[in-house]
């Protein structure tokens, strides 16, 4: 038995439009939720602040694990993970800049709307296109090349290397 024949995806029900438009809506609205609750506790909640550093690092992987929802749902489908993924971090980036205006130098403090929306499409990005790649190349060593017609082996095998 190939070791690769494991790697493969399991075939599943193709990604609809519903599909990726509600998991960007939950993962927005999740993302939003542990924004503000995050914001909230460290700025209206002084008995954490001599926990300032297990605060943050607590909302940070909250965050982060929060963000990887539609890397994660749509692993093999690029195309549909950077859709889910961009509704989802348009809706955090219309309500972070809304906070800006309740949250006094909270732009200067962290990062300006602007650039919250360009590190996320990069981030974004880069998952998709390493799943694509990814998936490429477990394609190309699930089917290897075909021989090209009228040549000979000895010539095929002169080719590799």
């Amino acid at each position: 038995m190939d070791v690769t024949q494991n790697l493969n995806p399991i075939p599943s029900r193709p990604a609809t439009s519903g599909s990726v438009i509600r998991t960007g809506i939950y993962c927005g609205s999740l993302l939003i939720i542990a924004t503000l609750g995050s914001l909230v506790v460290a700025n209206r909640v002084p008995s954490l602040e001599q926990y300032a550093f297990e605060r943050n690092a607590t909302c940070y992987t909250l965050f982060v694990l929060l963000m990887l929802v539609p890397v994660v749902r749509f692993l093999t489908r690029p195309v549909q993970m950077f859709a889910s993924a961009m509704l989802a971090w348009g809706m955090f980036v219309v309500v972070y800049d809304a906070a800006g205006f309740y949250f006094r130098d909270l732009f200067v403090v962290l990062r300006t709307p602007l650039q919250a929306l360009a590190e996320g499409t990069v981030v974004y990005g880069i998952f998709a296109v390493g799943s694509w790649v990814c998936g490429m190349l477990l394609h190309a060593m699930n089917h290897p090349l075909a021989k090209a017609r009228g040549s000979s082996s000895r010539e095929t095998v002169r080719h590799h290397r």
